[in-house]
């Protein structure tokens, strides 16, 4: 049994992980909210990760950082706090909890970390300016770690295109929207939360460990493919 730190899994794709993980290894999940189920494997911290003191955990084999945001407006209508609290929740966050407990992942069995960035930093997308200069951060942030702890610990991230979540609830707001979306990806689908926890589950595998560094697109062909 594996001992893994969720930030973010009470909901969306954190908590798909979190379901996914939770018969196998221990988890500890830290978030404002709780998720929305008690396990004898659960360990839940309530606190905001930018403001509070992260908790002591003895042991840690894997970290996933999972919050994001979604704040799209044009480049006349962001100011410098929403670029600021973008890079706050996407990148300072990240890196506080990698800091915070890389002391103890270096000690784990097979440790690694998972980040998520957006195709958004890949394809130049309207309104999307705040949100794709926060996750191309953490990009950079995956490929300059991965080298920096390759003996020691992994890193990759995930790139995802439009996921169903309650985040992305007013994107998808609707059956007109939905198939809009679907026409948008050559593959016609976009992506569910389970679909990302898959991926997930697989970067942080033994079957994953000859992979550091980098960032997998999860596109349905958005990014990949011109039809």
């Amino acid at each position: 049994m594996r001992n893994i730190v969720i930030i973010g899994g009470s909901k969306g794709i954190g908590n798909a992980i979190l379901l996914q993980q939770l018969e196998s290894n221990q988890v500890h999940n830290i978030s404002r909210n709780a998720p929305d189920l008690s396990h004898p494997n659960l360990k839940h911290y309530s606190l905001d990760v930018l403001q509070d003191t992260l908790p002591d955990i003895e042991n840690v084999d894997v970290l996933i950082y999972c919050p994001g945001s979604i704040n799209l407006k044009p480049i006349g209508s962001l100011g410098i706090d929403d670029f600021r609290n973008d890079f706050e929740i996407n990148v300072i966050g990240a890196v506080k909890t990698i800091q915070k407990y890389l002391p103890v992942l270096k000690k784990g069995t097979n440790p690694s970390i998972v980040l998520f960035s957006t195709v958004a930093a890949k394809l130049g997308m309207p309104f999307h300016a705040s949100i794709a200069t926060a996750k191309a951060g953490v990009e950079g942030l995956v490929k300059s770690l991965g080298a920096e702890l390759a003996s020691v610990v992994r890193i990759n991230a995930i790139a995802p295109t439009i996921t169903e979540t309650s985040l992305s609830a007013g994107i998808l707001r609707n059956d007109r929207m939905k198939e809009n979306m679907i026409e948008r990806h050559p593959m016609k689908n976009y992506l569910k939360a389970e679909e990302v926890a898959s991926m997930a589950n697989y970067l942080i595998s033994d079957q994953a460990k000859s992979i550091s560094g980098q960032v997998f697109e999860m596109d349905y062909g958005i990014v990949t493919f011109k039809l």
